[in-house]
């Protein structure tokens, strides 16, 4: 069984079914799940329609819990990003591993494979896939998926830790003969005309400037998402939007959430957005792109976060 992590992202989700895919490819009887919903602009991808929702079919998703023989999960190393499944995948029998690119992993599986340095788990797969036969696995479905986590997780290589491998690897998926043009349109130029409209309102209306601290942040309520009529994926990249000011280092997206706060948080340089995440934010995540949540309103959760980033911005800011 291949897990993903709650609210899945490209990495997510690539990854997953690039192991799938190839899993499958070997005969092997594979099921995958994820904890909760895909978002939009990854449903295109073959095989994400046998992603099993535990949210959707909690019955069903225990079931393949319990006959499962091997649990991999993919691109989280904490228990609790398994949101509801937590605690049925840890009763499990079955043999657990992980495979992840985040720092600071947490023990609960039999293995753990990781490596921070690497840009992506889809990356990730790509090289355990290799080295398991000895050659790149051909196939074109496989390729697809290895190359939207890679690209989604770097946001297109503008941010992460890739190197002259990454695009070594990229060339091989794109020697396969997948279609970059065709992939790179449905991930980003796949959305509604109510998006674009909440994206000109983020920026025009929602976007706060604090040049002292060289960070720029948007809020959006509830109310707000809903006045657009926003679908899960719809704010995807709203968060990297402010790094393109002349001066702006730091950037944070605030997501109300019934009963808590989702955070986005994007870095430029030296800038340890993980730190801020994992220290202040229930998060973490990578040096330039991490994430976080805070059980409180919108408007506390901002407070806190000024209060917090006016005591630290000049320690965390050190010189390159």
């Amino acid at each position: 069984m291949l897990i993903s992590h709650i609210n899945p992202d490209g990495d997510a989700i690539g990854s997953q079914l690039a192991l799938w895919h190839y899993l499958s490819g070997t005969g092997k009887n594979v099921t995958m799940m994820t904890p909760n919903y895909l978002q939009e602009f990854l449903k295109w991808m073959e095989g994400s329609d046998q992603v099993n929702v535990f949210i959707r079919n909690r019955s069903k998703c225990r079931s393949l819990i319990s006959a499962a023989d091997l649990i991999v999960m993919l691109d989280f190393n904490h228990s609790n990003r398994l949101g509801e499944a937590e605690k049925h995948v840890l009763a499990s029998d079955a043999k657990k591993v992980v495979i992840d690119h985040h720092t600071d992993p947490e023990a609960f599986t039999d293995l753990l494979i990781s490596d921070p340095s690497v840009c992506s788990t889809a990356e990730m797969v790509y090289r355990i896939v290799t080295y398991m036969d000895g050659s790149p696995f051909r196939n074109s479905k496989f390729a697809e998926a290895v190359y939207v986590g890679i690209i989604t997780d770097t946001g297109k290589f503008d941010h992460g830790s890739y190197s002259g491998d990454t695009f070594r690897i990229v060339a091989d998926l794109l020697d396969t003969g997948i279609d970059r043009s065709s992939i790179n349109d449905l991930i980003y130029n796949n959305f509604s005309a109510e998006r674009m409209k909440l994206m000109g309102y983020a920026l025009n209306e929602k976007m706060v400037i604090l040049s002292e601290y060289q960070t720029a942040y948007i809020s959006l309520s509830a109310d707000e998402l809903k006045s657009y009529s926003h679908i899960k994926g719809d704010t995807e990249g709203f968060v990297n939007m402010p790094l393109s000011i002349k001066g702006i280092i730091f950037s944070v997206l605030f997501i109300e959430k019934e009963g808590f706060v989702k955070m986005s948080l994007r870095s430029k340089g030296n800038f340890p957005s993980n730190e801020i995440a994992s220290r202040f934010f229930n998060g973490g995540g990578h040096l330039n792109a991490s994430g976080g949540e805070f059980y409180d309103t919108l408007e506390n959760t901002i407070n806190y976060f000024l209060r917090i980033l006016g005591e630290n911005f000049a320690v965390l800011n050190k010189p390159v």
